[in-house]
C-alpha cells in the first residue's frame, strides 16, 4: 500500500483505460474519439465489446452456467482482430430449435469453427433471451 492508497495493477489500469475508450469518457476515451472518425471509433467499440463478452463467458463457465449446443450455419470475417484473434460473425442454430442466432464474437485463430461444427452457447445474463459464444467445448 502506497502513501495514497492501494496502487492498481497494470491489468486493472489497462481494463480501466479500455472501458474509457469504449465509452468515450475520460481522457483516453475523448482523445480516441477525437482522432478517429465515427466509423473507426464504432469498430473500436465493437472490438472491445467482443473482448468483454469473451471475459464474461469465462466467468459464467467458471460459475457453472449451463451451456447449449448449437450447429454453425455460417461464419464470416469482420476483418477485426483482438489480441491477434479474429472477430467473426457467426450464425448458429441451437439443437432442437428452428430459429437461428447471429453473434459477433472473438474466436481462437487455432480453433476457428467451420460450417457444420458443433459449438457451445451460454445464456447472456445481461440480455435475457440472448446467447454468448462459449467455444467448442474441447479447449478451455
Amino acid at each position: 500500500m502506497g502513501i495514497f492508497g492501494r496502487r492498481k495493477s497494470r491489468e486493472e489500469r489497462a481494463a480501466e483505460i479500455a472501458g474509457q475508450v469504449a465509452s468515450g469518457k475520460g481522457f483516453y476515451g475523448r482523445t480516441t474519439r477525437a482522432f478517429l472518425g465515427n466509423e473507426d471509433y464504432a469498430r473500436v467499440q465493437q472490438s472491445i465489446g467482443a473482448y468483454n463478452s469473451g471475459l464474461a463467458v469465462q466467468q459464467l463457465l467458471a460459475a457453472g452456467a449451463p451451456t447449449v449446443t448449437a450447429v454453425v450455419v455460417s461464419i464470416g470475417d469482420t476483418g477485426q482482430l483482438v489480441n491477434h484473434d479474429p472477430v467473426v460473425d457467426l450464425v448458429v442454430q441451437p439443437a432442437g430449435r428452428t430459429d437461428r442466432i447471429a453473434l459477433q464474437t472473438v474466436v481462437s485463430k487455432l480453433r476457428i469453427p467451420r460450417t457444420g461444427d458443433q459449438v457451445l452457447l451460454v445464456a447472456d445474463p445481461a440480455h435475457p433471451g440472448a446467447y454468448l459464444y462459449a467455444g467448442d467445448g474441447v479447449t478451455p
